[in-house]
This record gives C-alpha cells, sequence and structure tokens, in this order.
C-alpha cells in the first residue's frame, strides 16, 4: 500500500528540526482542546519528505488514529485537479483558454449580467462578452455560490435549488445546465468571485474528452502519476480508513456532521470539491507542479503550461481583495495574493498575512485542508484535518509562519 515516509532528516534540506517540532505542538494544542478531531502535515524539500507528523483521531467515537494512509476528503483542493486536466486538452489542441464557454455547453448562449433589483424585480442586460473557459479557472465568469447570501444573484441560486451548488437528485450536466440559466454577477473577466465555475469546467473536461469527469481523472492523471486512492468514491476496502467529518458547536467544542455522499460512485461528479485522496496521493500531484509537469518520467504538462497556471491572471495583475467581488473577499489574508489557473498565487511577499515566498501556488479546501508549493524555496507543504467550522480558525497563517521559520538557508 501506498504510503507518504519520512525521506530525509530535516536539516540535510536545510530545515530546522526544533522550528518543525514547534509546528507540530502548536497544532496539537487545537487537537488537545477538542477544536481539531487530528491531523497530519507533511513539509518536503526538493521532493523530499523532511517532516511527517499525524496526531489526534481520524475517528473521535470510534478512537480511530490518524495515520499516513487516511483518507480525507480534500473539497476545494479537487479544483486544481480539474484545472490540470483542462489544461492537458488545452495542450492537446481540443480546447483553447479563450474558447466561449458556449462553444462547448450551448446552454451559456446569450448569457445576460447582473444590473439591478432583486427576485421578481431583478435586472439584467445581455454580457458585453461572453465567458471564456479562462474565467472559469480564474473564478472571474460571474458566476458564484448560493451559500454567500450577499448578492441578489447568491439568491437566485437558491431559489433554484443550488443551495449546495448541485441539484438534488441530478448529474454534472443537469446541474451545470442549471447555473447557465442564472444571470452573472458581473461582467466576464472583470472581477473575481470563488464559484461553481469549476464544476463547468469539470462538465467541459466532459464534453471535449468523451468521458466521464472521473474516468478522465482516473485514466489520464491518478494512474499515470501513482495516486492510487485519489477518487470520487470510497470502496468498502478503503471505507475503514476514511476520516470523520466534523463541525464546530456553539459550546467550542466538535461534533460529527454528514459530509460527501462517497460510498458508490457520486451521480454528481463534482470538479470543484468532490474528491477523496490521501497524504501520498497529494504529495504526488504537488510534485507533478513542483517538477513543472513531469514525475518519473510520465510528462502530464509542459512546463511553460504549468508556469501558466501557476501566474496571476486577474485583471490589471491585481489581488483577490482588490478584485473581490464580495465583502467577504475583502480579507487581510487576501492582500498581495492573486489567483492563476486553479490555484491562488502570491504576488506580493510584503502585503501578504503570513510569510510566502513570490510565486507560492496553492489552494484549500473546506475541511481544513490545504497544500502550497513554494518554488523560490524548493518546498512543497500540506496539512491535512477534518472539520467544517463556522468561524475561522486562522491556523493557515500560523502553519505559513512556522514553515518559514522551520527554513534555514
Amino acid at each position: 500500500m501506498a504510503q507518504l515516509r519520512q525521506e530525509v532528516d530535516p536539516s540535510e534540506v536545510g530545515l530546522d528540526a526544533k522550528a518543525l517540532d514547534r509546528l507540530d505542538q502548536h497544532v496539537a494544542h487545537y487537537v488537545d482542546e477538542g477544536r481539531l478531531p487530528g491531523f497530519l502535515v507533511a513539509v518536503a524539500r526538493g521532493g523530499r519528505i523532511a517532516h511527517l507528523t499525524t496526531h489526534g483521531h481520524r475517528d473521535l467515537a470510534a478512537g480511530l488514529p490518524v495515520e499516513t494512509d487516511t483518507l480525507w476528503r480534500i473539497y476545494s483542493m479537487t479544483k486544481p485537479v480539474t484545472s490540470v486536466a483542462a489544461l492537458m486538452l488545452m495542450e492537446e489542441g481540443r480546447l483553447s483558454l479563450d474558447d466561449p464557454v458556449a462553444a462547448h455547453l450551448p446552454a451559456f448562449a446569450d448569457q445576460r449580467v447582473y444590473v439591478g433589483g432583486s427576485g421578481e424585480d431583478i435586472e439584467t442586460r445581455p454580457a458585453g462578452r461572453p465567458p471564456l473557459v479562462r474565467d472559469l479557472m480564474t473564478h472571474t465568469a460571474g458566476l458564484t455560490f448560493a451559500f454567500y447570501q450577499c448578492h441578489p444573484v447568491d439568491a437566485l441560486y437558491r431559489e433554484a435549488g443550488l443551495e449546495s451548488a448541485v441539484l438534488p437528485g441530478s448529474d454534472l450536466a443537469t446541474t451545470v445546465e442549471a447555473y447557465a440559466r442564472l444571470p452573472l454577477q458581473f461582467e466576464p473577466g472583470t472581477q473575481w468571485n470563488y464559484s461553481v465555475a469549476t464544476n463547468v469546467l469539470g462538465r467541459i473536461v466532459e464534453v471535449v474528452s468523451g468521458r466521464s469527469l472521473d474516468e478522465f481523472l482516473a485514466e489520464r492523471i491518478f494512474r499515470p502519476l501513482g495516486m492510487p486512492d485519489a477518487a470520487f468514491q470510497v470502496t468498502d476496502e478503503q471505507a475503514g480508513r476514511l476520516a470523520e467529518l466534523y463541525g464546530d458547536t456553539d459550546e467550542g467544542g466538535i461534533e460529527p456532521i454528514p459530509g460527501l455522499p462517497l460510498f458508490g460512485r457520486p451521480r454528481f461528479l463534482s470538479g470543484s470539491g468532490g474528491m477523496v485522496a490521501t497524504a501520498y496521493d497529494i504529495h504526488r500531484f504537488m510534485e507533478l507542479l513542483r517538477r513543472r509537469g513531469e514525475l518519473d518520467g510520465t510528462r502530464l504538462l509542459k512546463p511553460e503550461t504549468v508556469d501558466l497556471m501557476t501566474r496571476n491572471h486577474l485583471p490589471g495583475g491585481a489581488d483577490l481583495r482588490t478584485v473581490g467581488s464580495r465583502p467577504a473577499h475583502d480579507e487581510p489574508g487576501n492582500d498581495g495574493v492573486g489567483f492563476g489557473l486553479g490555484v491562488s498565487v502570491v504576488i506580493d511577499p510584503a502585503r501578504t498575512q503570513a510569510p510566502s515566498g513570490l510565486g507560492t501556488y496553492g489552494w484549500s479546501g473546506v475541511a481544513t485542508t490545504t497544500f502550497w508549493v513554494d518554488p523560490g524555496r524548493d518546498l512543497t507543504v500540506q496539512f491535512l484535518t477534518q472539520l467544517r467550522p463556522k468561524r475561522s480558525l486562522k491556523l493557515y497563517p500560523d502553519l505559513k509562519r512556522l514553515v518559514h521559520e522551520a527554513v534555514t538557508d
């Protein structure tokens, strides 16, 4: 069975073991205080695992510990994987970043943009230009999420039955057509709004490739890279390794909550957030990106394509805070951080909330999972747990600060 293992002493790759111990101790306090069930953290330099820690439980009630082969719901960390799939099709000449979405999904023809009003009195006008594939990858297409509850278009998503981004009982194709019937929040390419866009991108991958999204990812990414547990479902054999999902309580503790439907192939294949994976799988994917498209003799993307993916594509070179379309985007953590083709990208380290190298890229999931690649330091980091918090834990800035303190060269 493929499991992540520490491969080298931290000092051999320019990392301070004592500083990494401080990182472990800091996060362990969250577990010991009952604010996290358990976690895995892994730090690699030059592709070699120099620090690997598991602590706490993957299932509190059953007393099962976090182990290196634990399966995690990675939610939005699925998005970079779907983006790689689309970029592979682009390299094959079957897709272009500048293709109108409607060229592959006709339901997106004649999109309209929000002007004013709400509910039945909402006003729209024809979009100045159609949303493009690149707009989906950069979350600048004008799409949204129902749960934001801060814009009249968000309300239209809820009225359409898209509270959880999927029409109940529907597949990806039907759900994406439901998105297409709703107006855009803003003109495509002008603002950033984190949204259902990667579900639309996943559907384009299906249409262009002629394969379902789970089949395409398995055949073209997971198997070639040696990611044995990465999937959209969990088998009976894997079930015992799946971590329980928790939410926080008003009293400050945590309790189990429902998660993705993973047993049996899901009807809705979410390119935005449907995957499960182990730390080993995630390490393999990070290595593909760190090595600019190649891993162990298998090349999925050209180096130039990975460079393009991990470059800021926001309008005018702005950061997320500057071009965010809703109040929640106006957060200190978005200062100095841009967005590429499926990943965030540090564009001004001096303005970021936590120490970050220029060009550092990655993404996180709603269950408090995250990964990042720091090309300047040749560093990859992943942190995995299973908590969907109602309030921010402020954990990610601490992780980045503590990893930064561990780098000695």
